[in-house]
């Protein structure tokens, strides 16, 4: 990633690996919860932060891959402290299991990387009849960050220190639907376009990252909430759009992140000292970035906020009538 090395005022570049950009930080007595943490950039980050001493639980949807990334980094790093626990972000319901699992386990929570998500999928529902994307990658972070920022604010309060949560959003917010958010049309079919709701669902994480931080900030809680753009990793978050393999061949080492520099821009807003205190903002390669215009409006994220706790709460009243 020649092209990609200039470093910004951090000291790192899109170059940096996760490892790098945590060097020499001490996260022991930390506990971290990493959803997605079984493939791409989420094991990565969950190997790196257990390599600083954190605790990690890995939020996953598959539980015997959980398990075998669990025994990979506690291969490499004996000491490691990690716990796989499963979580599926596309249902309320697991959801709330899993919160309700991670409360009872007694474990503190200051740090929540809200990294899981799917990218470009055809046109499907959630469990919850929410078009998935914006279900998995909004809705399911939105309910399980809500569940847990009581433990965090107690985490916080008791042990003197920043609690931080993290959204995984992309680049790609910049380009939703032409009404940024279809609030009147989320499970609409009529005019989907796969790589517009991914849009939608990653400009949702920006503008729910910057309502949460106002509000903590309104709290008086030691908490900051940071949105972050990993850059473009081959994953499998692209197994639903074939022509990325081809892009992969021509451009990959001029344009693509291996996943040790995907990773990094989180580690670097989950551990990093340089952004203590820093809440509200978008990070890329390692340094503060330019969200869209859209991104930064803070009535649409007042709404959003309101939009998306109204639709959880219609969610569940139908669950509890079936």
């Amino acid at each position: 990633m020649w092209r990609l090395s200039r470093k910004g005022a951090s000291g790192f570049s899109s170059s940096s690996t996760a490892e790098e950009v945590t060097q020499g930080i001490d996260g022991t007595g930390l506990t971290a919860i990493v959803t997605g943490a079984s493939s791409g950039i989420g094991t990565e980050t969950a190997r790196v932060l257990a390599l600083r001493g954190v605790h990690v639980v890995m939020a996953v949807r598959n539980m015997a891959t959980g398990r075998e990334v669990k025994e990979e980094i506690i291969k490499e790093n004996p000491n490691a402290k990690v716990l796989a626990m499963e979580l599926n972000l596309s249902s309320m319901a697991s959801v709330r299991k899993f919160a309700s699992e991670f409360k009872c386990s007694g474990l503190p929570l200051n740090i929540l990387i809200n990294n899981a998500g799917v990218m470009a999928t055809p046109f499907m529902l959630s469990k919850d009849n929410i078009e998935l994307q914006f279900a998995t990658n909004h809705i399911g972070h939105f309910l399980l960050t809500n569940l847990l920022l009581e433990t965090m604010k107690k985490t916080s309060l008791k042990s003197s220190k920043e609690g931080r949560i993290v959204n995984v959003s992309s680049r790609r917010h910049q380009f939703s639907y032409p009404e940024g958010i279809r609030f009147d049309k989320i499970n609409d079919q009529t005019g989907y376009n796969r790589f517009s709701a991914y849009g939608q669902s990653k400009l949702a994480n920006v503008l729910h990252t910057n309502e949460l931080a106002r509000r903590l900030k309104e709290d008086g809680v030691e908490i900051t909430a940071n949105s972050v753009h990993p850059g473009a990793i081959t994953t499998n978050l692209f197994r639903h759009v074939n022509f990325f393999s081809g892009l992969v061949g021509l451009l990959g080492k001029y344009v693509i992140k291996n996943v040790q520099q995907g990773a990094a821009t989180t580690c670097y807003v989950a551990l990093h000292p340089q952004v203590k205190g820093i809440t509200g903002k978008y990070f890329a390669d390692s340094n503060i970035a330019q969200a869209s215009s859209e991104a930064v409006n803070t009535d649409l994220a007042q709404y959003l906020w309101d939009f998306s706790m109204d639709l959880i709460n219609r969610c569940s009243e139908n669950s509890q009538n079936i």
